[in-house]
């Protein structure tokens, strides 16, 4: 696991186009144009869930696919996990590739069809 969760967080979210980053509810959150949240770290963990890890807008059907296929890393968070969005794991063997591709996918999720996330 990184040293800092946040830092490898911080970098993938801040690389995509009109993002800030805010504390949120105490924690690290992401918005696309400063209104919009997509990604939320829960570096110490959330309520019951007592381990870190992210909630991500989730486009449409992906919070179910996830969970479906990996119910060890994927959850339905609490308060957010009824609009899609999905709960990920911080606490497993990390690929950090699947973490930008998952915070990708919620930016996406906010900024509507057709926007670029740019590599």
């Amino acid at each position: 696991m990184p040293a800092d969760l946040a830092d490898q967080t911080r970098v993938i979210c801040l690389a995509l186009p009109e993002v800030t980053e805010r504390l949120s509810h105490g924690a690290p959150t992401w918005f696309f144009r400063g209104k919009k949240s997509f990604v939320t770290l829960w570096e110490n963990g959330h309520h019951a869930d007592e381990f870190p890890h992210l909630w991500c807008a989730g486009l449409p059907g992906a919070q179910q696919e996830l969970i479906a296929a990996d119910p060890a890393t994927f959850f339905r968070p609490q308060y957010v996990g009824g609009r899609g969005w999905i709960g990920g794991r911080l606490d497993r063997d990390l690929d950090w590739a699947e973490v930008a591709e998952l915070c990708q996918d919620a930016y996406r999720a906010v900024t509507g069809p057709g926007s670029r996330v740019i590599h």
